[in-house]
């Protein structure tokens, strides 16, 4: 029996941030504002444009931008049959849409839809379920970045390791490890300095002061097979940003690696 994509699949967020119409859209819709506190991304600024997003080696994501009002709306199309590697006709391409729209008081509401079209396999609404809780923590970064860095390019630094175990128990562990104790409190742990600005269940977000001014998160997804991947990402706002992550990414690799986690 032959399948199309006609099984419908939509998500919407909506985040207040500081900044102007012109502001956010720099962040939201440029290959620099984007990677300042999303993925590492290239993106022709213009409809038409070819657009990817990398995530991790050998890894990422191609689309193409269909709309581009600035300073107001950017819609994209992402090959998602490409990404999760199965038949191109089973699914139909991931738009997602960006709307910027001026508030009073110098902010901005950005409202975020992202849709697409599969066959209703199991695997597709577990991707979307899974999607929702992926995509929250990185308006917080958003958020941070225009009240803090607005406009600035970051270098990004990301270091990952995966261990046996639940994902709640390897949190525990990454938590403790970081002092990730209370939102507002300090953060001083291998190198680097810093306040908690949000602590979820399972990420959090650290506003850093050294070894340079930047952000960091830290967070712990489940993997099949009774395994968990916990990650630690940085987004690095000085000349010097670099250097620090040259310097500094291949002990936090191995700090990752080597966390004591309870089995």
């Amino acid at each position: 029996m032959s399948t199309a994509p006609h099984v419908p699949y939509r998500l919407e967020f909506s985040v207040e941030v500081p900044g102007t119409p012109e502001q956010v859209w720099q962040a939201v819709a440029t290959a620099a504002g984007m990677s300042a506190w999303f993925l590492p991304t290239q993106l022709e600024e213009r409809e038409g444009g070819a657009l990817h997003f990398s995530m991790g080696p050998d890894m990422g994501s191609d689309g193409h931008v269909t709309r581009w009002e600035p300073p107001h709306r950017l819609v994209y199309e992402e090959d998602w049959a490409a990404l999760m590697g199965v038949d191109p006709q089973a699914l139909s391409p991931l738009t997602s849409e960006f709307v910027v729209e001026a508030r009073s008081g110098g902010t901005c509401v950005v409202r975020v839809t992202s849709s697409g079209f599969g066959t209703g396999a199991d695997w597709e609404q577990e991707w979307w379920d899974g999607m929702g809780p992926g995509w929250l923590p990185s308006f917080d970064v958003l958020r941070l970045y225009l009240a803090d860095f607005a406009g600035q390019e970051a270098t990004q630094m990301e270091v990952s390791a995966t261990h046996p175990g639940d994902a709640a128990t390897l949190w525990s562990t990454l938590r403790d490890a970081l002092g990730l104790h209370a939102e507002g409190a300090t953060v001083e742990a291998r190198g680097v300095a810093g306040t908690v600005v949000r602590l979820g269940e399972r990420h959090a977000l650290v506003r850093l002061t050294a070894p340079v001014p930047g952000m960091l998160t830290a967070s712990v997804y489940a993997e099949d097979d009774g395994k968990a991947a916990a990650g630690v990402r940085a987004f690095l706002f000085s000349p010097d940003a670099a250097d620090v992550v040259r310097r500094e990414e291949p002990g936090w690799r191995d700090w990752l690696q080597g966390l004591s986690v309870p089995v």
